[in-house]
C-alpha cells in the first residue's frame, strides 16, 4: 500500500513534512500544483490510499488513480461552495460562493495579497517565496464551481472543532451517501496535519488497517 500526499490551495508538498515523517513504513507519493515552484504530478502505480487536505480532496476525486483503495480527508470536502436549493436538487452548505468571488477579484490586483490573507485565516503566518498566480487562479475558480463526483472507496474525515473555514454544517455534510466515518478534534483548526500530525498518522494507519 502506498500513501498518495495530496496538498489544499495555497501550500505545497513541503505541507506535508511533519505528518509524512510519522509514516515512515509505507511508500510516499506527493503531489505539488506548482504555486510556488515547478508542479509534481507523480504516476503512482497500485493500491493507494489518498491522504489529502483541504482542497487537494477535490483534486483527487477529480481525478483519482487506478488504484485508489481508501481516503483519508483532512478538513476535506467534495465540494467547497454551498449550493441553494433548486426545484431538482437539495441544497449543500458550504462557504457561500461570495467569499470566492471577493478573492478572485482581488486576487488580479494583489495575488500574494489575497493568498497571504487566506494563508492567515487557515492559521498560517509563515513567509513564502515567489508564486505563479495562474495555478492558484484556476484552482480558485475550481474551489468556486468544481463538483466532483464522491468516491466509491472508504472515507476517513478527520476536522477540526474549530476550523475556521469550513462551516460545520459543511463538514458534518461533507460526504454524504459514502461509506464514511467521521473524528473531529474538538479544539483543531484548519492546518490539522500541522496542528497535530499525531493525530492525523493515527487516522491513517487505522485507514490502511482496515483496508488490510
Amino acid at each position: 500500500m502506498k500513501l498518495l500526499f495530496a496538498h489544499g490551495w495555497g501550500f505545497d508538498r513541503h505541507f506535508w513534512e511533519p505528518l509524512a515523517a510519522l509514516l515512515p513504513e509505507w511508500e510516499h507519493v506527493i503531489d505539488d500544483r506548482g504555486y510556488f515552484g515547478a508542479p509534481l504530478t507523480p504516476a503512482i502505480e497500485g493500491p493507494c490510499l489518498a491522504v489529502t487536505h483541504s482542497f487537494g480532496t477535490m483534486r483527487v476525486l477529480a481525478d483519482p488513480p487506478p488504484g485508489l483503495m481508501g481516503l483519508v480527508a483532512i478538513n476535506g470536502f467534495e465540494r467547497f461552495t454551498a449550493q441553494p436549493p433548486q426545484p431538482t436538487r437539495t441544497g449543500k452548505p458550504g462557504v457561500p460562493v461570495r467569499v470566492v468571488d471577493r478573492m478572485l477579484r482581488r486576487f488580479e490586483a494583489d495575488p500574494r495579497g489575497v493568498l497571504a490573507e487566506f494563508r492567515k485565516t487557515c492559521g498560517c503566518e509563515d513567509p513564502f517565496g515567489e508564486i505563479d498566480p495562474e495555478p492558484l487562479h484556476a484552482d480558485l475558480l475550481r474551489l468556486r464551481d468544481a463538483r466532483p463526483p464522491l468516491p466509491r472507496v472508504p472515507v476517513v474525515a478527520l476536522n477540526g472543532g474549530r476550523d475556521p473555514l469550513l462551516p460545520a454544517e459543511m463538514r458534518a455534510d461533507a460526504f454524504s451517501g459514502c461509506e464514511v466515518h467521521r473524528l473531529e478534534h474538538e479544539t483543531a483548526g484548519h492546518l490539522l496535519p500541522r496542528e497535530n500530525p499525531e493525530l492525523c498518522a493515527q487516522a491513517v494507519q487505522g485507514a490502511v488497517a482496515a483496508l488490510a
